[in-house]
């Protein structure tokens, strides 16, 4: 121990300052003797400090970024003094699920690309689609994302993205088809320029025209535009393998935006808000559409001038001299809304029952209405169910508000079109994979004929109606084979009506193929 003196010093205390300058003055000296060769070798390590300071520092940051990708697994899982393990985001964090894992790519030769223009309206484009990428996978090409087509009667300028999710429509794929959202830059600037292989290929075709026909082609142009794709391949005699890929892309690949995946959500939400069922009414009774079919049955002599000169103003519309009454017989035309209605009594539907229109514009408005509406009361549509602002987004594109009508039309109880157009078609084929779900395939030239003898007192009400209900009870979209009509493609069951190939469900034999 120290001696401590009066002074409050201690000897020990002393004599460590007295070393203490000793060592100092030592350790001057003989740094002055080595001079700057210490003070380099001193940077030398501050400067290996700094730099691998730096580099840990740009590690961190850099795996910070990509913890959405792979942080929930590694960064996440370790305790941080940022985020405890008891904190509300650490909880949140740990309920994120994990992305769902990509297929994997397939690795094939590319013979070339495919580049095609899609034409009609949203289903017609949709089922052309789903052919044009089985299409693409059997030919060995790389498939561009489809263009839409904008110069129909609707003139919709929606681009693909502004409709499906092409993000995920390419990566659900990877393992059948390269599908790529441009030409490579070398190839695009040919297509501006013009230089590019376009044409129509032959309707309802079976895969070995395209193997015999457009293959060489693509391999000898390296593109080939097709400008035409509806119903563009057949629905019959195809490997099982390109009828599955079908369903895959229709079921799977093709999914809507976020957007209206989830103002369809809502409008479903609101459908089913008091706990009861709703029926889905594809009331198929548009301006258009009638102007089309030459159809006028109910409609006074004004408005069968206005749409006679709206089928001559469209020459892509061939038929222009129609027999309204004629093709109506033969059920060649939509049911009118006041026909409708007494269908709907006859079948037993709850005179209370939310029914959804899933159409446009009615031609004729509240004046034809006033039957159906008279007979079912609770009656909605997208515009009186929605604000207008949920539906600014959408106003002037038809292919996004039938994208809408899709979805709600998929979950209903039941869904009943009154004419058997591209949507009717493609929806009952999605009903179907989803279960079988209640689809009432309505026999037009049944109806009408029913109709006009119910009108005229030939029949009863209760004969009527046994009449309806006996006609329609296998009519209810439950399984049965597609009927095949060789040579005769345009007259046999619509592949996307019944892609009997892709249901797991023992069939009904159906009515003998000729």
């Amino acid at each position: 121990m120290c001696r401590l003196e009066k002074s409050g010093k201690s000897d020990c205390v002393e004599r460590q300052r007295q070393m203490g300058l000793k060592s100092f003055g030592e350790t001057t000296k003989a740094e002055k003797s080595k001079g700057p060769t210490v003070t380099r070798g001193r940077m030398k390590l501050w400067m290996i400090r700094a730099t691998t300071t730096v580099l840990l520092w740009t590690c961190v940051v850099q795996l910070t970024a990509l913890g959405e990708m792979w942080g929930p697994r590694v960064l996440k899982g370790w305790p941080s003094c940022f985020t405890p393990s008891d904190s509300s985001l650490a909880v949140k964090s740990s309920s994120i699920p994990e992305r769902i894992a990509l297929p994997p790519k397939r690795v094939y030769k590319n013979n070339g690309y495919l580049m095609v223009s899609c034409n009609g309206g949203l289903n017609q484009m949709r089922a052309a689609i789903c052919d044009m990428v089985a299409i693409a996978r059997y030919l060995n090409v790389t498939l561009i994302v489809p263009e839409l087509d904008k110069t129909s009667f609707w003139a919709d300028p929606s681009e693909f993205k502004d409709i499906f999710d092409v993000d995920h429509f390419i990566t659900s794929l990877r393992d059948e088809v390269r599908i790529l959202k441009e030409l490579p830059p070398r190839l695009k600037r040919r297509v501006e320029l013009g230089m590019v292989y376009s044409m129509p290929p032959i309707s309802w075709s079976n895969i070995s025209y395209y193997l015999n026909q457009i293959l060489p082609l693509i391999q000898k142009h390296k593109i080939v535009h097709l400008n035409k794709t509806d119903a563009r391949l057949a629905n019959n005699g195809l490997p099982i393998e390109i009828q599955k890929l079908r369903c895959r892309v229709n079921f799977s690949a093709l999914r809507f935006t976020s957007q209206i995946e989830e103002l369809g959500r809502r409008v479903i939400r609101l459908l089913r808000q008091n706990g009861g069922p709703f029926l889905v009414l594809h009331l198929r009774y548009e301006m258009d559409m009638l102007a089309f079919s030459g159809c006028t049955h109910g409609c006074n002599d004004e408005e069968v001038e206005e749409l006679t000169r709206m089928r001559y103003a469209y020459p892509w519309w061939k038929e222009k001299v129609i027999n309204s009454d004629l093709k109506r017989k033969d059920g060649l035309c939509p049911l009118t809304p006041e026909e409708t209605a007494l269908i709907l009594k006859a079948l037993d539907i709850d005179r209370n029952v939310r029914i959804y229109i899933a159409a446009g514009e009615i031609y004729g408005g509240e004046r034809r209405m006033l039957s159906l509406s008279s007979a079912y009361p609770n009656l909605v549509r997208k515009e009186t169910l929605l604000e207008s602002s949920d539906l600014r987004l959408f106003q002037n594109h038809s292919s996004q508000m039938a994208a809408l009508d899709y979805l709600v039309s998929l979950e209903s109880d039941i869904f009943v079109p009154t004419y058997d157009g591209n949507m009717a078609k493609v929806v009952e084929g999605h009903r179907r994979s989803l279960g079988f779900r209640k689809t009432v395939l309505l026999d037009r030239k049944l109806l009408v004929d029913l109709i006009d003898r119910y009108n005229n007192g030939s029949l009863s009400w209760n004969e009527f109606s046994s009449s309806v209900k006996e006609a329609h009870a296998s009519r209810m979209g439950n399984a049965m084979s597609r009927t095949v009509i060789p040579d005769r493609p345009k007259e046999e069951d619509y592949f996307y009506s019944n892609p009997e190939e892709c249901l797991h469900q023992t069939y009904e034999p159906s009515i003998s193929s000729t």
